[in-house]
């Protein structure tokens, strides 16, 4: 006959393990590629994909239209046709791909129940989103620091918030509900998302780990810390 603890740890082993297939089933629901390279035409498919990649090397203002262009093995007018100035592309690449990004996070997390799954939702789907496009995630963070003041960079701006308050509201409901210890929200943020905004300084993308193992690993280690005592 199983003991009280031994049912009760039986119990605590069954819900991480669903609330870790729940998260599964969300970052595998989107593997589709990379949507700001998926709209349009081909060409302008491609021009994009050299963009993310040129923006992610040499940085938003290291890259010209005419780095592009040779790249692309096609006119500065060509380029013109697709994208007139690089505002173009950032609102492309940068807007774009917070939006779906947001999308996604705001997907994941109404699906999970408790502030620890929701959490973890966020940061794995975030995760999943780096590893599919990780061009235009350096791409996007190069060019939004390094771009000047414009409609199209406080629109960034407007929805990079909301996609950090949405971890910050998942952090406060757990406090609030006794599962996190009380924590700066703001502060717990920044270091869950360091795990991924920093990745592409050491990890290879070809390496034994993906992006969401790295992450699941950083996860189980803070998580660890924010649970109440």
């Amino acid at each position: 006959m199983a003991t009280p603890v031994a049912t009760k740890v039986a119990a605590k082993s069954a819900q991480k393990a669903k609330a870790k297939a729940n998260t599964k089933a969300d970052t595998q629901a989107s593997t589709e590629v990379l949507p700001i390279i998926s709209r349009g035409d081909e060409r302008q498919a491609q021009l994009l994909e050299i963009a993310c990649r040129l923006f992610s090397q040499y940085g938003f203002k290291g890259t010209s239209l005419r780095d592009i262009a040779q790249e692309a093995d096609i006119t500065k007018a060509a380029l013109y046709y697709h994208f007139p100035n690089k505002e173009a592309l950032f609102q492309k690449i940068v807007v774009e791909s917070f939006v779906l990004l947001l999308e996604r996070v705001n997907t994941a997390t109404a699906r999970a129940v408790t502030a620890h799954d929701k959490v973890l939702a966020f940061m794995m789907t975030s995760a999943d989103y780096y590893q599919q496009n990780r061009n235009a995630w350096v791409a996007s963070s190069n060019a939004f620091w390094s771009k000047e003041e414009s409609d199209s960079r406080n629109q960034a701006l407007t929805f990079r918030d909301q996609y950090e308050k949405l971890l910050r509201k998942c952090i406060e409901e757990g406090i609030a509900s006794g599962e996190f210890r009380a924590v700066d929200p703001a502060m717990a943020g920044r270091v869950l998302l360091s795990s991924i905004n920093s990745m592409n300084r050491w990890h290879n993308p070809a390496g034994r780990l993906t992006a969401a193992a790295v992450v699941e690993q950083f996860l189980d280690i803070v998580l660890v810390g924010m649970k109440a005592r």
